[in-house]
């Protein structure tokens, strides 16, 4: 199904042990807080998930979620330090699998978050989507109820690559839908992109309806699943074809 997997290297989740889990990995670096954008002690491939903490644990247990490296079935391998995310009730515990073929570990990143970051995927939509109806950081951040640095550190990374993240969309769009679209040139590109992300959403929801494999389908669920996660991460929209996104299709 579009936009089920996707695998990147990235740091900043810490391991866990589980004993109800075969050979779990050891727990390391226990005790230090996530900071909003900053790497942490070990490292992990991620693998976007639905929400749904009962659909994954479902799915991991029926052999159908796949390793993004070698497309063999990933098990249970313990889980991911728990954190606390702005915009989403009660703590993230991101469950880590591990691919009984290529024994390579996976933490399984649900689209509701963003790789390295505290605040949740919609939330750091709507300070862009601010951006792009021409609200400053300080306005949108009071809004919010976000830091105004941390606003304008969003801003910035997403600033830097508005294009490339433009022609991402408009390509997920064009293998989502059954027509490629034809976007008109709105003369900003901070607006050009939103126009492409609502292709995108569009294009998904018609193949697929409203509620996907992914679960309730919104517009930066799909910027967060076909990035991976990785929307604001360094590295993304990888420079080569075929690289990194979850955009593989059935």
């Amino acid at each position: 199904m579009i936009f089920l997997v996707g695998a990147v290297t990235v740091l900043g989740f810490l391991e866990d042990a589980s004993d109800e889990d075969d050979d779990g990995p050891p727990a390391v670096c226990r005790g230090r807080p996530l900071r909003e954008g900053r790497a942490g002690c070990a490292e992990a491939s991620l693998v976007t998930v639905e929400a749904d903490q009962v659909r994954v644990e479902l799915r991991l247990a029926s052999g159908q979620v796949d390793c993004p490296d070698c497309q063999e079935a990933l098990r249970r391998w313990g889980w991911a330090r728990p954190r606390g995310v702005h915009g989403i009730a009660g703590v993230l515990r991101p469950r880590r699998a591990r691919c009984r073929d290529c024994l390579i570990t996976h933490v399984l990143l649900p689209v509701t978050v963003l790789a390295r970051r505290a605040y949740a995927t919609e939330v750091i939509g709507a300070a862009l989507l601010a951006r792009a109806g021409g609200a400053g950081h300080r306005r949108t951040a009071r809004t919010l109820g976000v830091p105004a640095a941390t606003v304008r550190g969003w801003l910035r990374v997403m600033g830097a690559r508005l294009e490339a993240t433009r022609l991402r969309l408009v390509q997920v769009a064009g293998r989502a839908g059954v027509d490629r679209p034809v976007l008109k040139a709105l003369g900003w590109p901070w607006r050009e992109l939103l126009a492409a992300l609502g292709a995108a959403t569009a294009a998904v929801t018609g193949r697929f309806g409203g509620f996907g494999v992914l679960g309730p389908v919104t517009a930066w669920r799909v910027a967060a699943a076909c990035s991976a996660g990785r929307l604001l991460s360094p590295g993304w929209p990888p420079q080569h074809p075929g690289a990194t996104g979850n955009t593989s299709c059935p």
